[in-house]
């Protein structure tokens, strides 16, 4: 989780992660910063988030988005 946190930090040093539910819904995150983290989430836990994934639920809070990427690894094994 602190290697997600990092990531959304680096891009809204001014955001408390580990508290804020409604990024999405609340427009702190747009999609280009969406995009950056799928990529940044690809990077840093080898795990590609796919289309059908990206909805806002699952990235409406750091939480629901550390799910996602333990879901989806464990998927992959």
């Amino acid at each position: 989780m602190e290697a997600l946190v990092r990531i959304l930090t680096d891009l809204h040093p001014d955001v408390d992660f580990m508290t804020t539910d409604k990024l999405v819904d609340s427009k702190i995150l747009d999609s280009f910063d969406i995009v950056t983290i799928i990529a940044e989430v690809d990077n840093e836990y080898d795990v590609a988030i796919p289309a059908e994934e990206i909805i806002p639920e699952n990235f409406n809070s750091a939480k629901s988005l550390y799910a996602l990427i333990k879901r989806l690894m464990e998927e992959d094994d």
